[in-house]
């Protein structure tokens, strides 16, 4: 995609002007017609060059601005807090991850076995854009995510550590944010000792897998939307209206006559249909397991213990 013309207008005066300029950039990325899932379209290098410098120009501005306030209100008693710079592009950059996935949602088909068959594609192409994004505006993380990591705003903050003192008991000594990131990385494939690459797309996963006020960096900031706007609506069951203490009502706990999820309902037509081949059985069931641990679905959810267990054991079981 070429570079588009801004004429004398400057893309780093304002969000509004800054947000035009880069958008056509990642509309071209994500929403582009491609035949291939593992490569993204691409921009021209003067293009990519313009947004960085666009992007750099827009914080620096900003920085300077509350800057300027900070020391203009110093002499006139406390003032409020501003918020830091980069906020606001950031908070557009989550938007727009939460729409695009909203609108994949929405082409979802009706058919359960047409769904499994359908999000793998959808999320393969979708993360390969969100990747290219997260390349394209990596100054975005450089400046505002590692700024807000380092003040605590990040995926593991110091509250979760004292949560967790509080809910296990004051007997057991609080554990160092270091020895908590590393347990809680291993539950997301991480081994220490391990490969470096093991190391980032573990932590990626648990970024994903952090609430929506957490601060994390583009890729996984797209990839915490897929799953908040994509993949839990298919992992929701209906709800279902009755009136309690209805003779003949299944025990507390036992949730086996409740309605399950899409999701849930695609998975077992994949593994119980007989015109399919073990081959793309096997294969859909490892890309679509392989999906819901990179959106930050934890290893508890009953879908991911289920098609892991079909994995190990290549049985295919009822869900």
């Amino acid at each position: 995609m070429p570079n588009p013309s801004a004429g004398s207008a400057n893309p780093s005066a304002s969000l509004s002007a800054l947000w035009g300029y880069i958008l056509p950039a990642l509309n071209h990325i994500v929403r582009s017609p491609t035949n291939s899932t593992d490569k993204a379209p691409a921009i021209e290098p003067s293009y990519h060059i313009g947004i960085h410098t666009a992007t750099y120009n827009y914080f620096t501005a900003q920085s300077e601005a509350a800057n300027a306030r900070a020391n203009s209100s110093a002499d006139k008693g406390p003032s409020t807090v501003q918020p830091a710079s980069g906020a606001d592009l950031y908070e557009h950059l989550d938007k727009y991850f939460m729409d695009l996935a909203r609108e994949l949602l929405l082409g979802t088909p009706e058919d359960d076995m047409a769904l499994v068959q359908y999000i793998i594609p959808c999320f393969k192409r979708y993360s390969v854009g969100a990747h290219s994004i997260n390349r394209l505006l990596n100054y975005v993380n450089r400046h505002y995510v590692k700024r807000a990591v380092d003040e605590d705003q990040g995926w593991l903050t110091l509250s979760d550590i004292f949560d967790a003192v509080i809910e296990e008991g004051n007997t057991r000594k609080a554990k160092s944010l270091r020895e908590r990131r590393v347990e809680e990385l291993k539950k997301w494939g991480y081994e220490e000792g391990g490969l470096a690459e093991t190391l980032v797309l573990a932590e990626q996963r648990a970024e994903a897998a952090s609430t929506l006020n957490c601060v994390v960096p583009l890729a996984a900031l797209a990839l915490r939307r897929f799953r908040t706007e994509f993949i839990e609506p298919l992992l929701a069951a209906p709800k279902v209206k009755g009136k309690k203490g209805t003779p003949g009502a299944a025990s507390v706990g036992d949730k086996s006559h409740l309605p399950k999820s899409r999701l849930a309902y695609g998975v077992r037509e994949l593994l119980g249909v007989q015109d399919v081949s073990s081959e793309e059985c096997l294969g859909l069931a490892r890309d679509l397991a392989a999906t819901l641990c990179a959106v930050g679905v934890r290893y508890g959810h009953p879908l991911r213990k289920k098609l892991d267990k079909f994995l190990t054991t290549g049985t295919p079981k009822c869900l």
